[in-house]
């Protein structure tokens, strides 16, 4: 990847600043915050923002920019996770597949479509009413999620490069298809997958926010964006801003990785230079 044309890309640099800035909000929030996360001042509820609270109090006074700092980490944490198991997982079974075929490759892709039948919420749902609710079992649910995906993103790319000169070449001379994947398939699909990764770190954010939403994700006293979002919509009447702003972090860290996906994939992929 060229410097130059990353940092020509409109798509990359944006999307580099804002996931950079969430990034560093959240790195600041285990240091510090304006106030404590879980101090109570029921005589400063629902206030609106001022110069005492940037972002104003919610029904219970307590801090809101305090708690979308704290709730920054909580998100990246479920969704650096999840996608890490989904990829530590998904990625190997897609790629054994393409090298194998036949039945091997059967099998595992219809296992892969039973796993995709599923969504994260309803995952979480079954998972939830086995062990109960905690931001544990909501990365569990959304990284089981993501392993099809990666399997499947990954074995339609490596089928492609089976079939290409360089890697026929290797096969005649005596490697094996272990040591192919490993030396020709998996390096030149690289920038596929991080570009994959990013775009499923933004939906890991949003099925994070839905499942705290419902409460079946990150629990109190942690704070958590979906959380603030479902404690705020009996109150949105009197006091929208308990609502606008975690709504406003959720949106604009989900487009920012979206943009940096975005930009990641004109940037590697030679297609688009």
């Amino acid at each position: 990847m060229s410097i130059g044309n990353a940092l020509a890309n409109r798509s990359f640099c944006v999307g580099l600043i804002v996931t950079s800035l969430i990034a560093l909000v959240a790195l600041v929030s285990f240091v510090w915050t304006p106030y404590p996360v879980g101090a109570l001042d029921i005589a400063g509820k629902l206030k609106p923002p001022s110069a005492a609270h940037w972002l104003g109090t919610d029904h219970f006074g307590r801090d809101i920019l305090s708690m979308i700092m704290v709730g920054s980490r909580n998100s990246i944490a479920v969704a650096s996770v999840s996608v890490a198991i989904g990829a530590g997982i998904g990625v190997p079974l897609g790629l054994w597949g393409a090298a194998t075929g036949g039945f091997v490759d059967e099998v595992l892709m219809r296992l892969n479509d039973l796993v995709f039948a599923f969504p994260a919420l309803l995952s979480a749902v079954m998972i939830t009413a086995v062990f109960g609710p905690g931001a544990i079992n909501a990365i569990i649910a959304i990284g089981i999620f993501n392993v099809p995906v990666f399997a499947r993103v990954a074995r339609a790319a490596a089928l492609s490069l089976w079939s290409r000169e360089f890697v026929i070449a290797a096969g005649a001379i005596g490697k094996s298809p272990a040591r192919i994947t490993r030396d020709h398939i998996l390096p030149n699909l690289a920038s596929l997958l991080i570009v994959q990764a990013t775009i499923q770190f933004s939906l890991g954010i949003l099925a994070e926010a839905g499942l705290s939403y419902v409460g079946l994700g990150s629990q109190p006293p942690m704070p958590s964006w979906g959380r603030m979002l479902f404690e705020a919509q009996t109150m949105i009447g009197l006091a929208p801003h308990i609502a606008l702003f975690p709504g406003l972090a959720i949106v604009i860290t989900v487009l920012g990785f979206n943009l940096l996906g975005d930009g990641l994939r004109d940037v590697l992929d030679p297609k688009f230079q």
